[in-house]
């Protein structure tokens, strides 16, 4: 089952939101795709992780990483071009598509991915954006895969090494790892997992596919009773909880799933009502890290609306995860301002994730 197709209908149906309601249309996708626009080549400020082998290693983002070295750091850059593709296939006449078209040409040439693969396969860089980024780094591979346009099928050439070795990278990595990353920030295991699964099966890779998945239940099959009253931590910008649910659902049968879920969330209420999840509210959206908190507003809003998409139509706890859904996607779809870089320039890709349906699967 791979991620739904992102057809302009597909994506607009039961699609919520240009800010915090009403429909995605055109001029909503506009506040997200300048968002992009204004940061995929905006070298500073930037955070770099970077390891040092000797002064040969001291350079500017642009030498390093040339086609993702805007955007504050390397995963939201990856993301943010995503962010283009994933709205040039929604609304591929719309007035900022000539932008967006330009500014992906100019970073996705084949000599800047050349570069990019040559980094992340260099000497000291094993962990490099591992998961998040190089889970990211396959989703704008499906988005380019799946768009049906001569400008994608070049630069999905291009990105193939940084692919391929991002693949590699990941095959290598989840056999070794004994433990999952049960955390809310960008380690998390469950989250990348279900980036990878939606890429490996769009794709037909039945190798990753499998391990991915395989990997998803030796991590959490036999888990039960999330702690869910602890979150989220003050830095989360996904759910621990939510995240393990929401890669469980693509990888259990609808009734494996269903009954999993109640032993994994037995706090979901059978009433409809979002004050089992209440939402989170950033203390300062100018500060890097506790901006997080309104990107975990709209993972959770996915993450629950990917979860009833795997409950049969008549479970009970379907109204509570709307209701939650519903109260997070508004919180969420309203905190993306732009007012502030530190959210700005990565939030925007959170709010089309969600808007678009990207991880909902085919039924």
């Amino acid at each position: 089952m791979a991620a739904a197709p992102g057809g302009r209908a597909a994506v607009q149906k039961g699609a919520g939101a240009g800010a915090a309601g009403g429909a995605f249309d055109a001029h909503a996708a506009e506040r997200f795709a300048n968002l992009a626009l204004a940061c995929v080549h905006k070298e500073y400020p930037n955070k770099i992780s970077h390891v040092l082998n000797s002064d040969a290693d001291v350079a500017p983002p642009r030498k390093l990483t040339p086609a993702f070295c805007g955007c504050y750091d390397w995963h939201s850059s990856v993301h943010g071009h995503w962010l283009l593709v994933r709205l040039l296939r929604t609304f591929p006449d719309a007035a900022f598509a000539k932008s967006a078209r330009d500014a992906l040409k100019q970073s996705l040439t084949a000599g800047n991915l050349k570069t990019e693969a040559a980094y992340l396969r260099g000497e000291g860089r094993a962990s490099f954006e591992r998961p998040y980024g190089l889970a990211w780094l396959l989703q704008l591979s499906a988005e380019l895969r799946e768009w049906d346009d001569p400008q994608a099928r070049e630069m999905l050439a291009n990105l193939k090494p940084l692919e391929d070795a991002a693949i590699e990278r990941l095959s290598t990595w989840l056999p070794k790892l004994s433990h999952p990353i049960r955390i809310g920030e960008h380690n998390q295991t469950a989250f990348a997992l279900g980036m990878i699964l939606d890429y490996a099966r769009g794709k037909n890779d039945e190798a990753l596919s499998k391990l991915a998945s395989e990997s998803a239940r030796k991590f959490f099959r036999a888990d039960k009773n999330c702690p869910l009253g602890y979150e989220p931590s003050g830095e989360d910008f996904l759910s621990p909880c939510l995240g393990e649910a929401d890669v469980m659902r693509r990888v259990l049968s609808q009734a494996e799933f269903a009954k999993w879920l109640g032993e994994f969330l037995p706090q979901i209420p059978m009433k409809p009502t979002a004050d089992w999840l209440p939402v989170a509210i950033s203390p300062d959206p100018s500060d890097p890290k506790l901006a997080h908190l309104d990107g975990l507003n709209l993972s959770r809003a996915w993450m629950l609306e990917g979860i009833l998409s795997a409950l049969p139509s008549d479970d009970p706890r379907r109204p509570a995860l709307a209701s939650a859904a519903e109260a997070h996607r508004h919180a969420g779809l309203a905190a993306v301002t732009g007012e502030h870089y530190e959210g700005g320039h990565w939030l925007g890709s959170f709010a089309v994730y969600l808007t678009t349906q990207r991880g909902i699967q085919k039924k």
